[in-house]
């Protein structure tokens, strides 16, 4: 029998709501024991049943782990817990910050070059898949930065989806904006699709189904699809959080010298648009900004 088995990274897990609370647990049901903490407390309780350990500052949560996943809102927030709360300060030369959370790819960087001062290594790895890819283990990764300290953290990423190392920092935010974008595009896309089939009499419900397994198959035709036709707009990927990262994919763009994405800026002005009018909502509600600009 092999006695030399390493021993198990300790790990640490900032930021458990929607997306990292069924993160935190896929790590849990692989047989990792994170250490959790959330701003709003209620927001662990259910992994704290399942066996994680709840911390009350993210410092503390981050004190003497290996590895730290933070999902959090957005760039400043991770700024705030990284610098400001103390994270930075409690981990040791050579643990690693996976930064998860969906970023501006210039403040992966950022993040990134102060980390590395203190000895610390960093990854951005941002995700796609929705909550139900987070609670099935089977989010795309896209993960940036030295390709020998993924290889160190890719068992655990793998416990939460196919991780893919796609370039050096700031590379995995690139690839979750072009994510983004394809995303936000499509549901646009299939929401104008849908409306038209309705207006013209057809069987909306119907129509995707002939559409299904031609060239117009997706994951959006054949998740927000169905979601769309039966009015379903339950929360689950926030509109606020896609109009974040078409926004974000847009000044990326133009700081590398791109002039113009037409299809990324119209498609963020209908978002914006629909969150002006609904509130939070999830982003396959798009369908009823079409419908308010096309009333019966």
């Amino acid at each position: 029998m092999d006695t030399d088995t390493p021993p198990r990274p300790r790990v640490a897990f900032l930021g458990t709501g929607l997306m990292g609370s069924r993160q935190a647990m896929r790590l849990l049901q692989a047989g990792h024991a994170p250490t959790v903490w959330n701003r709003s407390r209620d927001k662990t309780l259910a992994l704290e049943r399942a066996g994680a350990a709840v911390a009350e500052s993210a410092a503390q949560a981050a004190a003497g782990a290996d590895i730290v996943f933070t999902m959090l809102e957005n760039g400043p927030v991770v700024a705030d817990v990284l610098f400001e709360q103390g994270v930075a300060r409690a981990l040791r030369p050579g643990a690693v910050i996976v930064d998860m959370s969906s970023i501006k790819p210039g403040q992966a960087r950022e993040h990134a070059r102060r980390l590395m001062e203190t000895g610390v290594h960093h990854l951005d790895a941002p995700v796609s898949g929705g909550t139900a890819g987070a609670e099935q283990g089977t989010l795309a990764i896209m993960a940036g930065g030295d390709a020998a300290v993924f290889a160190r953290v890719e068992p655990l990423l793998a416990a939460m989806g196919r991780p893919t190392h796609v370039g050096p920092h700031g590379a995995g935010q690139l690839a979750k904006l072009a994510n983004q974008v394809i995303v936000g595009v499509t549901i646009a896309a299939v929401s104008e699709a849908l409306l038209i089939a309705q207006r013209g009499g057809a069987d909306p419900g119907k129509v995707r189904d002939a559409l299904r397994g031609g060239f117009a198959e997706s994951r959006i035709l054949e998740l927000h699809g169905e979601r769309m036709i039966r009015r379903d707009f339950e929360t689950r990927g926030r509109a606020t959080m896609q109009l974040k990262d078409l926004d974000n994919a847009l000044d990326a763009a133009s700081r590398d010298g791109l002039r113009e994405l037409p299809l990324t800026a119209r498609t963020a002005e209908l978002f914006r648009a629909l969150l002006a009018r609904e509130g939070e909502i999830d982003h396959a509600a798009l369908l009823l900004e079409l419908e308010h600009r096309n009333p019966a």
